[in-house]
């Protein structure tokens, strides 16, 4: 089972109806939706749960965007949720516009600062390089090995 970025969703939604971008205040709505998503899902995993992004994410976002600030309670929650891979994609794709994407210049910073994220906090992660079936490959491949645990 999937889980979608519910920030994709609420975010375009906000840029449809008010041409704004995420504000600081946006971050809880944005996490509580994500975890309502992932719970609502989880109802429906057999084996495997695989969500888009998770409250971390939106951490690192928060302390990237608004200078090294992150809401307490979305940093306290963010820390404890646990999963067993995360899947760090590298920047080797090129970059793609949209309402939502930025800053296509600090890839390279923004992809650091998420992988030093997860060694910081001892995360299980594996990085994904190269085209789409590559990728694909090396996530199943993992993926595949913790099922078999």
């Amino acid at each position: 089972v999937w889980v979608p970025e519910y920030a994709r969703e609420y975010l375009q939604d906000k840029w449809n109806n008010e041409r704004k971008t995420c504000e600081p205040h946006d971050l809880l709505p944005i996490a509580e939706g994500q975890m309502r998503l992932e719970n609502e899902l989880t109802k429906k995993a057999s084996k495997i749960l695989i969500c888009d992004t998770d409250l971390l994410e939106t951490k690192v976002y928060s302390e990237a965007y608004y200078i090294g600030n992150c809401d307490p309670i979305l940093e306290k929650y963010a820390l404890e949720n646990m999963y067993d891979l995360y899947l760090l994609t590298y920047i080797d794709i090129p970059w793609e516009a949209d309402d939502l994407r930025d800053k296509p210049g600090e890839r390279e910073e923004m992809f650091s600062y998420f992988k030093g994220t997860l060694e910081k906090y001892g995360k299980n992660f594996i990085t994904l390089k190269g085209n789409k079936k590559t990728r694909l490959e090396k996530a199943i491949n993992h993926i595949d090995q913790l099922l078999n645990k």
